[in-house]
């Protein structure tokens, strides 16, 4: 059974819902907070002075939250690398009764486990810090808004904030930078993190235990709309573990007494260096036998890559106008936030419906972890 990242996909979605929900409570705690009083000539005073006791919620949100991800996100690659280990022994059950029989041999995976999950868990705890002053400049940015509205009236000052809380609903908690200079929101910042985690958890347990059995040849599968930084390994043979470079090399067949020339085209850390197995990447990696391995065969397009980046495009206005009509003020502003989520839905329904491609409806859900 071959492993991708895309297995433990489910995985990384229940670490990134957390956050993505821990997002929508402080929106929802900050619109609360400011449409208290809001008729009050002496509003933007008592805002102020209520500070405190915001900071105080938001704080609450965020230890809650620290808690609950550095658990699910052990868990989280705990499994995935139960899963990459099975997907092994699945492939070489396949194939030869020694092979089998090694790759069930345990292997010590403690260590692993821990290490993986310790890095997962440092680079999404560097989000915990930003939460709360990325909040509270929200809030303080929605009292100056409104505030300097041109006119004393309720009315007036209403519509300043919820312009002002619009745009921090719009985009999220955002600042956060990777390790390629790229800026993300925090809820993408944290899928995207913890995708990379659970996959590279994954696949270092599949090609772990294929090496206690022997098997140092994997091959990269075909997908469909594949992107341009894995299209060079698609189909292609690569080391388990060793130098980079393509070559052609003699190895000794899979079950036979003899040896077969394949062509390598380098190894597996150089391809995913290169980009392959990245997040959201649909690429499995499998066992490679010399000899008894087929010629894959290709695959059927639904659609191009750029339209899988549209729709994921589609999915994130979704959730952005879904934490609008949470941060809304009047029910007005909540049906216009409503009627733009279904517009986008609708656009996800055309577009999936011209392409083929699988519409993905949980990706535009604020799921229900509070």
């Amino acid at each position: 059974m071959a492993i991708s990242p895309d297995m433990a996909e489910d995985l990384a979605r229940a670490v990134s819902s957390l956050y993505e929900e821990a997002e929508l409570v402080l929106v929802e705690r900050i619109r609360a907070a400011l449409a208290q009083g809001l008729e009050s000539p002496r509003w933007a005073e008592l805002k102020a002075r209520a500070l405190g006791d915001l900071s105080a919620a938001v704080q609450a949100v965020i230890d809650a939250l620290a808690a609950d991800a550095t658990d699910a996100t052990a868990q989280a690659v705990a499994e995935a690398y139960t899963r990459g280990q099975q997907a092994a022994v699945a492939e070489l059950g396949a194939v030869g009764v020694g092979q089998a029989a090694a790759a069930a041999e345990a292997i010590p995976a403690g260590a692993a486990v821990d290490r993986l999950a310790a890095a997962a868990v440092e680079e999404t705890s560097s989000v915990h810090q930003r939460i709360l002053r990325a909040s509270m400049d929200a809030y303080r940015d929605v009292i100056a808004r409104a505030s300097a509205a041109p006119l004393t009236g309720a009315n007036t000052r209403r519509q300043a904030a919820q312009r002002a809380l619009d745009k921090f609903a719009a985009r999220g908690i955002t600042g956060f930078i990777d390790a390629r200079g790229r800026a993300w929101d925090m809820v993408s910042y944290t899928e995207m993190a913890t995708r990379s985690a659970v996959g590279r958890a994954a696949v270092q347990a599949h090609t772990d235990r294929l090496g206690a059995a022997g098997v140092e040849l994997v091959r990269v599968s075909r997908a469909p709309e594949e992107c341009p930084l894995c299209r060079p390994w698609e189909g292609k043979v690569l080391l388990r573990e060793g130098p980079g470079g393509g070559r052609t090399v003699q190895v000794r067949h899979a079950t036979e007494n003899r040896t077969v020339t394949v062509r390598v085209s380098g190894s597996l850390r150089e391809a995913r260096e290169a980009g392959l197995l990245h997040p959201n990447c649909r690429h499995q990696v499998s066992a490679y036998f010399p000899g008894l391995s087929r010629a894959l065969e290709p695959v059927e397009q639904r659609g191009t890559y750029e339209d899988t980046q549209q729709q994921r495009y589609l999915e994130r206005q979704v959730r952005a106008w879904k934490r609008r009509a949470a941060a809304a003020m009047t029910e007005d502003a909540r049906r216009r936030a409503n009627a733009r989520v279904r517009a986008y839905q609708a656009r996800i329904r055309e577009l999936t419906a011209d392409t083929g491609l699988p519409r993905k409806s949980h990706r535009e859900q604020i799921t229900g972890s509070r």
